[in-house]
């Protein structure tokens, strides 16, 4: 199983990018689990430009999330919504196909970010994504600096995590 994770937040230090470092610690044999570099690489989104021919980064996060079997976000609430780097990232999904049908787990490290997590739900459903509610989960990071490693030593963490990992199996085999 071929997994890609995405973080939706710039910070360094980032509890969501930390939570899906913990989530790397305990991925299992037979799992490939890619983290994507901070997507603060990927221009605005513009149709004209989709039009004249993707840029080069864009092209690569397309083929990336066309060549996994299963997508992990793990993305902050900011001002009740998305933010925008996730937002843009997503954006340039939707003139392809890449989406249809894959399956998509939510990690959500600093809760409750309701707004975020269900304007992400509506944009994956508008990409064809497949939301994976019983894969995915929260794990409450909001201002503790735990390393990834304290965190998938934490027996309630890795428990969900190795939840995430069963229920992914079942939908992508």
């Amino acid at each position: 199983m071929k997994l890609l994770a995405l973080s939706g937040s710039l910070r360094a230090g980032s509890a969501n990018i930390r939570l899906l470092e913990a989530v790397r610690l305990l991925t299992p044999p037979g799992v490939v689990l890619t983290i994507r570099p901070s997507l603060d690489d990927l221009p605005y989104f513009n149709p004209d430009i989709e039009e004249a021919g993707l840029p080069p980064v864009a092209a690569a996060l397309r083929a990336a999330v066309g060549a996994c079997d299963a997508l992990l976000i793990s993305s902050p609430e900011y001002a009740h919504g998305v933010p925008g780097v996730m937002k843009n990232a997503l954006d340039w999904l939707v003139g392809g196909m890449e989406m249809a049908g894959k399956p998509v787990a939510l990690l959500n490290a600093t809760p409750p970010g309701e707004y975020a997590q269900a304007s992400l739900m509506e944009i994956l459903g508008v990409l064809g994504g497949r939301f994976v509610e019983a894969a995915s989960f929260e794990a409450p990071l909001r201002g503790s600096q735990a390393s990834a490693e304290e965190i998938a030593a934490d027996p309630a963490t890795a428990k969900k995590i190795t939840h995430m990992f069963d229920v992914l199996a079942r939908y992508v085999g």
